[in-house]
């Protein structure tokens, strides 16, 4: 197999390096949050503009807390959905470190099959309210503008999908949000073709992101009476 060298956008997100061996490149995990000041070209693509999740609540309104600790994230998946995600990946996933993993915990998927690239997060953030959830959500979403709304996706969902170009290899995420009372699920996929350097159609993106995000959303509500 001929070597291809990695865009350096996508090398500085896979931390700490990228070994090219013998029968493929093995890449090490790590959090998918690239800046878009690290891509010399963005472009936004997905449904119109997401629905606002609702007025904000009342200062006066009672606290209600229904998570009190985020769900092992590497579990949050099936593994049948990773290998379909992301082909050719170890199902176990890896978890990244977190300063409460009380309160945040991400997994990590990728893996490069051929020329094909593929990458997934999954992320669960508990916060101390449905009204610092809500908050945080509709801040994050304001953010990311130029998504769509997930319908039945928890008590609100959004997702929207970026394409990113650095030295002529293209590389399209996806972003998905949602949250369920006081607990957010985050989930990040993207991918790269490096041979043809064209990255896959936004419908695959989108499509799967959203397939992870419901089943990590499945794997939060189940923790719901583990966590108190």
């Amino acid at each position: 197999m001929r070597s291809l060298p990695l865009p350096l956008a996508l090398t500085a997100r896979l931390s700490p390096v990228v070994v090219l061996a013998c029968v493929g490149w093995t890449l090490s995990s790590g959090p998918a949050t690239p800046a878009a000041a690290e891509h010399r070209s963005t472009g936004q693509e997905s449904a119109p503009a997401a629905s606002s999740d609702g007025g904000g609540a009342s200062s006066s309104a009672p606290a209600v807390k229904t998570y009190a600790a985020a769900p092992a994230p590497c579990t949050g998946v099936p593994a049948g959905t990773i290998k379909s995600l992301v082909p050719g990946a170890k199902t176990a996933g890896k978890e990244i470190p977190s300063t409460d993993s009380t309160l945040r915990r991400t997994c990590s998927w990728n893996a490069l099959k051929g020329f094909d690239y593929r990458w997934l997060d999954v992320s669960y953030e508990v916060t101390a309210s449905d009204q610092e959830a809500t908050k945080e959500y509709q801040q994050r979403v304001t953010e990311k503008s130029g998504g769509g709304s997930v319908p039945g996706l928890g008590d609100s969902g959004y997702s929207v999908v970026n394409l990113t170009t650095e030295d002529k290899q293209q590389t399209r995420e996806g972003l998905v949000l949602a949250r369920a009372s006081n607990a957010l699920v985050v989930i990040t996929y993207s991918g790269s073709d490096f041979e043809n350097k064209k990255a896959p159609a936004t419908d695959e993106i989108n499509k799967g992101a959203i397939k992870a995000a419901k089943a990590a959303m499945a794997t939060l509500k189940g923790s719901a009476g583990k966590s108190g």
